[in-house]
């Protein structure tokens, strides 16, 4: 029960926190920025790992916990448990903030400005040196893995989230596009994310031959 609380809580402020300064951002007449967007999602990253990372590894991201056990690094009989958990924190954060501001279309959900091919390769991409930074970081004894891993989202939403969203994770994008009902494009963020992670997952082991 402590590892679907810690994933279910750890998603529900990612997404709560990074969707919301999105929406925010839209409702202030752009008063948190896009810098401040990319902090958000880098901090409460961050902030998660330390707060919950000690019950379930704060994966908060089902991209994350499949390549896992894919590579066989996670426990294949936590898949349901930690799957579910994940969605139902995203989508509680997606439908709070709906009720917060109703008149808001979009929620931030993630759509591509530019085309679909664009998108997902930057999806995929960033997902997988986002994987590959979860991988290498957590190997290590120091608490450096929190700050790491933020660091790398900040970094990528600041440059890449004007095109494609920036969202290396499927639930972050379908929470809010199944509390808007615009499902445009939702599949970039749903497959490229998970083949980036597990790509990024097969990598690291040949670190490990």
């Amino acid at each position: 029960m402590k590892k679907f609380t810690a994933e279910f809580l750890s998603t529900f402020f990612l997404v709560f926190a990074g969707t919301g300064a999105i929406v925010i951002n839209q409702e202030s007449n752009g008063s948190v920025t896009h810098l401040g967007i990319a902090i958000t999602f880098g901090l409460v990253v961050t902030a998660m790992i330390f707060a919950f990372g000690k019950y379930s590894g704060a994966h908060m991201n089902p991209a994350v916990t499949l390549s896992l056990a894919t590579g066989k690094m996670f426990p294949k009989k936590n898949l349901i448990l930690y799957l579910s958990a994940q969605f139902s924190g995203a989508i509680f954060a997606s439908f709070l903030l709906k009720l917060l501001f109703p008149s808001n279309q979009l929620l931030g959900a993630t759509y591509p400005s530019g085309n679909e091919l664009q998108s997902f390769i930057l999806e995929f991409v960033l997902t997988f040196f986002l994987m590959i930074t979860i991988l290498t970081t957590t190997k290590t004894e120091n608490n450096y893995a929190a700050f790491a891993i933020g660091f790398v989202v900040l970094l990528e939403a600041l440059f890449a989230g004007p095109i494609c969203g920036a969202s290396m994770n499927p639930f972050r994008s379908l929470a809010p596009a199944i509390a808007n009902g615009n499902f445009n494009s939702q599949w970039i963020y749903i497959t490229a994310p998970i083949l980036g992670a597990i790509s990024a997952v097969f990598s690291f082991k040949l670190f490990e031959k």
